[in-house]
């Protein structure tokens, strides 16, 4: 029986009767002027602090010079003192997790774990089909909602070394393939930046901002940002893979893994909450006893899936909703925690695919007849991997990773799917709430 934690409560009841409105998305640091650039929320660089940054080619102090937000810090100033820090478009985008939602972070990281070459990207339309380190053919569904909300660009990746501050009007993107919700997740792919590492990131961005544009501001603008998390697909498979130590000993029951992820999660969700994070997506682990890596490496025939992979799996998803459930009560009403069951939705798919339009529900796209199945284009045929004819008839990309194609269907029932795909209100209520 899959993951429901949708029942009519106390906590359903509280949340409904808050207010979903139009968020007011553009705010400003400066006085009010007749000026077009501040009318279009740009903010004004005053005194010690424009000198320190138009001046001097040293930051001010406090700001690392490692910072990404900083590499490009003179391209940020346009006409004279302007800044376009705070968004003019409607929403922006702070997105963590995994290799379900790296946007190239990996791609600057000595790591086994890169989507940094073809057939990768093969699909996406702004790179002209060139590997951007996403890990699959086409978009994430974090691309496809922000696409669907209205964003123009995408939240680029924290560690581009061309990331500057302009991409404050869209968000950033901390995601890391083989990374988890536990520390020492991901370790035999070397390089990776775990969870806590990202909100780590995002702290200094946050100090950024807040320098930039103060206090009041900042907030403000947090306020109405979305915050997904996308973790723990590798912390399960790390755990169900014989051959990795986990965590350095033997492995723990099930059910204290699960109570591991979960708490540490959960002090995660609340390191952003403390930062200013008001507006999460937090999303459930889908269902990894029915991926291609999975379900050869426990010798599952066509058309099944894994039980002692599903049974972990739906184990966690309903601890994972129940806290949910609980940080919703706790928080108040100025913050909406929505639980994305994404193991509902792909199950869905996967037994009714034929009526979804997709053909082959057992095979990746891209890979080869045994696991790991490597994706790559070698200078070959020889060398390659078997890339299927039609992508949008498989539902898997890789033997890890769903097609563009299945991150649609995805991204379409967060946006508006039912109490079954997204509780207690689904993604685009969530963007278009305010307290």
């Amino acid at each position: 029986m899959s993951c429901n934690p949708h029942r009519k409560d106390e906590m359903s009841v509280h949340l409904y009767k808050k207010k979903i409105s139009s968020p007011k998305h553009c705010y400003t640091a400066c006085p009010k002027s007749n000026s077009e650039s501040e009318r279009q929320g740009r903010f004004s660089w005053r005194g010690t602090l424009r000198r320190s940054l138009v001046g001097s080619s040293k930051p001010p102090e406090g700001i690392s010079d490692y910072h990404p937000l900083l590499r490009d810090i003179r391209a940020m100033i346009c006409g004279g003192m302007g800044v376009q820090l705070l968004p003019s478009l409607p929403y922006a985008s702070f997105v963590f997790g995994d290799s379900l939602v790296d946007a190239g972070n990996n791609d600057y990281l000595f790591t086994l774990s890169k989507a940094d070459s073809p057939p990768y990207g093969i699909d996406f339309a702004p790179s002209g089909g060139r590997p951007t380190g996403r890990f699959t053919n086409g978009r994430t569904i974090s691309d496809i909602i922000g696409q669907a909300m209205g964003e123009t660009s995408f939240p680029p990746p924290y560690l581009a070394p061309n990331t500057s501050s302009n991409i404050l009007s869209s968000g950033i993107n901390y995601a890391s393939g083989s990374s988890g919700i536990l520390d020492e997740t991901g370790s035999l792919f070397i390089g990776r930046v775990p969870l806590r590492q990202q909100i780590n990131y995002f702290e200094e961005t946050r100090g950024f901002m807040v320098r930039m544009v103060g206090e009041n501001a900042a907030a403000k603008f947090l306020k109405t940002a979305i915050f997904s998390v996308t973790s723990g697909s590798n912390d399960i498979l790390n755990y169900l893979e014989p051959s990795i130590p986990f965590l350095g000993k033997e492995k723990v029951a099930p059910a204290v893994l699960q109570d591991m992820m979960v708490s540490n999660l959960t002090l995660h969700l609340k390191h952003l909450h403390q930062l200013g994070a008001r507006k999460f997506i937090v999303v459930g682990i889908g269902p990894l006893g029915c991926i291609p890596y999975v379900r050869a490496l426990m010798l599952v025939e066509n058309g099944k899936c894994s039980s002692v992979a599903d049974r972990l799996i739906q184990g966690y998803n309903m601890k994972l909703s129940r806290k949910i459930n609980q940080l919703n009560q706790e928080m108040g009403p100025e913050t909406i925690f929505v639980f994305a069951n994404s193991h509902q939705i792909v199950i869905e798919i996967i037994k009714n695919y034929r009526q979804y339009g997709f053909e082959n529900v057992n095979d990746p796209c891209c890979g080869g007849s045994f696991p790991p199945f490597l994706c790559f284009r070698g200078p070959d045929a020889g060398s390659s991997s078997v890339l299927c004819k039609d992508r949008s008839k498989f539902v898997f990309w890789d033997a890890y990773h769903p097609t563009e194609a299945t991150n649609i269907i995805i991204a379409k029932r967060l946006l508006d799917g039912d109490a079954s795909a997204a509780y207690p209100v689904n993604v685009r209520r969530l963007y278009e709430y305010t307290s």
